[in-house]
């Protein structure tokens, strides 16, 4: 009894003890499956609770997962090898250079124009501009990286320094708008595009844009975009300061630097675009860019910026965070929880909004454990035993994952979330305040009206 209070009362030991048992409980597992499950539940209640930093959580699994033979070297820092990882690296240094050069706050105060007049403007104009975004780039974690240093820039133009409840706002509008109501658009969102590819080498189903645009984006995209900016509104509202108008500000021409990394960008960009054409990943375009940046002779990132500067921590927690997904796959774990949650749904033949409500919460529900790009691997081949026991077509089963890993929880579920705000200098649980409502939100009123626009569509 001493030993809880004492814990009660010093939430610094809670993180210690936890680890303790947690490393007993791994030395007497016999099962490399069961050590698993024990490793996958601590890092990720560590991660869900933000008890200790990020970047701590992801060194202890590493360390737990090689002492205990967890899994295997490859699989384990599998995160490093990742071209997430790399995207995060080259967008820590271009975020750098947007900041150091001055780009990020001339694109500040051009944004001003038409967010200047309130906070709501700001906030709304920002989550839909993040939106539409989408439509022009594939990759969320490269939009979060180029967006999240300018609207930094953003809140600092409107004077929200760090700690203000408005700076918080501001990223959050960037960072969840442009990645959650992204999911009603295919090629928007990694696990949209895991979901596609599998369907297609499984059931030989190929998603077409526009049906799925259809299907998806007035709830999953539109409403949750006018939620979003609700929420944010809500949690984080704050009153900018006075700005300038442009006819009384003084523009100054581009330097050199900002005239060289303007024109990196735009490269990037148009590459980002095009991956359709020349298919190389986001990773890659990113990481040229940072070199080209870091290259002897440009300089815009000097080697002082890149040893203080940069934001290890990041890089660190995105790679634990994927190698504790790939644990979870690779040991069998994802499959054996999606088969035991589908077990225990009230799925049966002729009962539709049942099944859609089952369905879409199971998928939501391995989300949070498998994290969301994990989903379709785990769940898609259980699609045809979905199949027979509902009497549903495969491809409107396959359309139920994306309701359910399109609801978000906890932000470490996503990448992109994560990373954006580690760039922002923010922690998880302030996308929590507005993830967590949004979910409730969605499970109980989304997903039903969801349910009659599918039966509009004659898709049930």
């Amino acid at each position: 009894m001493n030993l809880i209070t004492t814990l009660r009362n010093n939430s610094k030991l809670l993180p210690i003890a936890l680890s303790g048992l947690g490393a007993i409980m791994l030395f007497c597992s016999p099962s490399p499956t069961i050590r698993a499950a024990i490793l996958a539940l601590l890092s990720l209640s560590f991660l869900a609770t933000a008890i200790m930093p990020e970047y701590i959580t992801a060194l202890l699994f590493f360390w737990l997962a090689m002492l205990f033979s967890v899994s295997t070297s490859d699989v384990i820092f599998s995160g490093f090898s990742s071209a997430a990882v790399w995207l995060v690296f080259g967008g820590l240094i271009i975020g750098s250079a947007i900041t150091s050069t001055g780009l990020g706050a001339r694109a500040a105060r051009a944004a001003a124009a038409w967010l200047h007049g309130s906070y709501f403007k700001i906030i709304s104009g920002l989550v839909t501009a993040s939106l539409l975004f989408s439509f022009l780039m594939p990759s969320a974690m490269g939009r979060v990286v180029l967006l999240t240093p300018i609207a930094i820039s953003i809140a600092e133009h409107f004077g929200f320094q760090e700690g203000r409840k408005g700076r918080t706002g501001i990223l959050l509008a960037v960072i969840l708008g442009t990645y959650i109501p992204a999911f009603g658009i295919l090629p928007a969102n990694v696990p949209n595009m895991v979901l596609a590819g599998m369907a297609e080498t499984q059931y030989h189903i190929t998603f077409l844009y526009g049906s799925y645009l259809l299907l998806h984006f007035p709830f999953l995209s539109l409403i949750k975009t006018i939620l979003l900016t609700g929420l944010i509104l809500f949690f984080y509202n704050d009153e900018p300061a006075l700005v300038l108008h442009d006819e009384q500000r003084t523009i100054e021409p581009f330097s050199l630097n900002e005239r060289i990394l303007a024109t990196v960008l735009l490269v990037m960009l148009c590459l980002w675009m095009t991956d359709f054409l020349h298919h190389i990943s986001p990773a890659w375009v990113a990481l040229g860019g940072a070199i080209v940046l870091l290259f002897p002779g440009v300089n815009i990132v000097s080697t002082a910026q890149f040893n203080q500067k940069l934001n290890w921590s990041s890089i660190i927690f995105v790679a634990g965070i994927l190698g504790v997904g790939n644990m979870i796959n690779k040991s069998g774990l994802g499959h054996s929880i999606a088969t035991a949650v589908i077990s225990l749904l009230p799925i049966a033949k002729q009962q539709d909004f049942i099944n859609y409500m089952s369905v879409s919460t199971a998928s939501a529900l391995v989300g949070i454990v498998a994290t969301l790009p994990a989903v379709p691997a785990v769940f898609t081949p259980l699609t045809a035993s979905l199949a027979h026991a509902t009497d549903l077509p495969i491809q409107t089963l396959l359309m139920m994952q994306v309701v359910g890993f399109s609801t978000i929880v906890f932000p470490y579920q996503a990448p992109p979330i994560v990373v954006g705000l580690q760039m922002g200098g923010e922690k998880p649980l302030v996308a929590a305040k507005i993830s967590i409502p949004l979910a409730l939100i969605s499970l109980f009123f989304l997903l039903p009206l969801n349910y009659f626009w599918w039966k509009f569509l004659d898709w049930l």
